[in-house]
Order: C-alpha cells, then structure tokens, then sequence
C-alpha cells in the first residue's frame, strides 16, 4: 500500500529570512506608536467632552470674558483723573490695569481648572474613566489642562482686543508672543495645582473654599491693582513672593517699552532689581515646582 507524505507547512517568519525593504525588524516600535495615538485619541475625545458641555452651557465662557472687560473698563474709568505719571510710565490707569487683568483672569480660570474632575468625581463618572481600558490615565488630567488653557488664550485675546481699543496700544508681535508666553507659564502652574486639590480634597465645597480664600487675596497681594511703590514695606515684600506679580510686571513692560530685552528690570523688588528673565525663570520654576508637587497624589488616585 503506497503511503502519501504530506510535507510540513514552511514558517510564515523564518529566523533566518533576511529583512525585506521597507519591513521592521522589531514589532515594539509599532506597539509604541499604537500607544501613542491610542492616547492622542482618548486625550483628544476628553477634551471634546469638555468642550461639548461648554457649548450646551456657553455661560461659563461668555462671563469668564465679560467679567474681566467689566474690571478694565469701570476700573479704568474710576481712576482716569490721575494725574500723569502716578502709575510709573503708563499714560492712564487703563494701560496699568491692563496687564493687572489679563494675568488675573487667566488665573482665575486656572484656579476654577479642578472643579470640573471634582464634579466628575462626586457624579462617578471619574470612576467609569478609571475602569475604563484607557492608555494612560493621564489624559484625564492632560483633557482638563488643555480646556483650561484654550480658554484662558479666549479670555485673554478679548481683554487684549478691549485694552487696545481703549487706548493701551498693542506690543509688537514678537512681544505678543512672549505675553501669550507668561500666560501660558502661569496657566500651567495654577493648572497643576487646581487639579492637585480636585484630587486630594473631599468635594467641591471644600475647593470652592479654597478657591475664594485664596483668589482676592493673591490679587490684593499682587502688582495688578497698584506699583509696588504704593504698598507698605510688609506687603511690598509679600508681593514680591507671588507668582501674579512675575507675571504682570513683564507684560506690563512689554506694553510699554518696544525696545525691550531680557535684561530689562520690569521690576524693583525690596531685595533687589527684577529683570525680564529672571521673572521667566520664576514662572518657570513655579510652573515646574506645580507640576512635581501634584504628581504623588495623581500617581495614588489614578492607580
């Protein structure tokens, strides 16, 4: 009886098959780059559930913008009979508060940055996220930041638009780069922290709190309302501690000095003169001190 030898089926990856033009030889890379647009894509579908929600309520951005604009124009209006000269360089008080309320508003959008996790966790909808097969759970946190930030460029574009209309000019366009810059920087860091609190706090009573008791103060502790002159020597000190004020002195001097450079002073703190730079370093840092701080707390609740 004759006998049918069937021969055994060739291997589809043979070991020793030399590589083919244009073929990888490592399939990590691939999973990398998979990963990598799996995480664009579920960061970029978070955001568009921000934005969604902020359509159906447009209120939040239509008074985070009218808010500011009330604050440049009656402000301005209650002090445009001052003399010259009183407020440093500028030629009105409506070109001083000008930078005062674009550094203000942009933090306090950022401020407001972890109520919307906060209310995602009281609802549980923050639970189905961390159920949820995601990439990477940072892109909850990446989603918030990025919402926050289109809307603080929103707000802060309509008070520069309203400032220049008013009278306080514009800077050049490299100088409104560097504005959008410092905005950024600050964003940045009140983000982080925000969002820190949204995690470690128990409901959103308590960041509301947090929120309103920290909120003025910073302003009323800061160079948006009046020079660093005006103070007393204890509060001249305490401005010069925070954050808002390496904010508003560059952009306020930028606003006023076209042939301005980073070695320019925009500021005379009690302990010694402030240039450009060094108020970018400062916000730097505090941008990245912010970032470093909150990343134990978001590695144990995101886990």
């Amino acid at each position: 009886m004759s006998q049918t030898t069937i021969p055994p089926k060739p291997d589809l990856e043979p070991e020793n098959m030399p590589l083919q033009p244009g073929r990888s030889s490592s399939p990590v890379s691939v999973g990398a780059s998979s990963s990598l647009g799996d995480f664009v894509q579920e960061t970029t579908g978070l955001t568009r559930r921000l934005f969604i929600q902020l359509q159906r309520r447009p209120t939040t951005l239509v008074a985070g913008v009218i808010q500011p604009l009330m604050w440049l124009v009656l402000f301005g209006a209650l002090f445009q009979n001052v003399p010259q000269g009183l407020f440093g360089e500028s030629q009105n008080y409506g070109q001083f508060l000008g930078a005062g309320v674009i550094v203000f508003t942009a933090f306090g959008g950022a401020l407001n940055a972890g109520l919307p996790v906060m209310f995602d966790r009281e609802f549980g909808f923050l639970n189905r996220l961390l159920v949820a097969p995601l990439v990477s759970r940072f892109s909850i946190v990446l989603a918030s930041a990025i919402f926050i930030t289109t809307m603080s460029l929103i707000q802060t574009a309509a008070i520069v638009a309203t400032s220049a209309f008013l009278g306080a000019g514009l800077p050049d366009p490299i100088g409104i780069a560097l504005v959008t810059a410092i905005v950024l920087l600050l964003v940045l860091g009140v983000t982080a922290l925000s969002l820190g609190l949204a995690f470690s706090l128990p409901g959103h009573i308590e960041l509301i709190a947090v929120i309103f008791v920290t909120n003025l103060p910073l302003l009323f502790a800061s160079t948006a309302l009046v020079p660093l002159s005006f103070m007393p020597r204890w509060l001249q000190v305490v401005a010069s501690l925070n954050p808002l004020s390496y904010a508003i002195e560059p952009i306020r001097y930028l606003y006023l000095h076209s042939d301005w450079s980073f070695a320019s002073v925009v500021m005379q703190a009690p302990w010694g003169a402030v240039t450009l730079g060094i108020a970018l370093l400062v916000l730097v840092g505090f941008a990245g001190a912010s970032l470093v701080a909150i990343q134990p707390v978001l590695r144990r609740r995101l886990a």
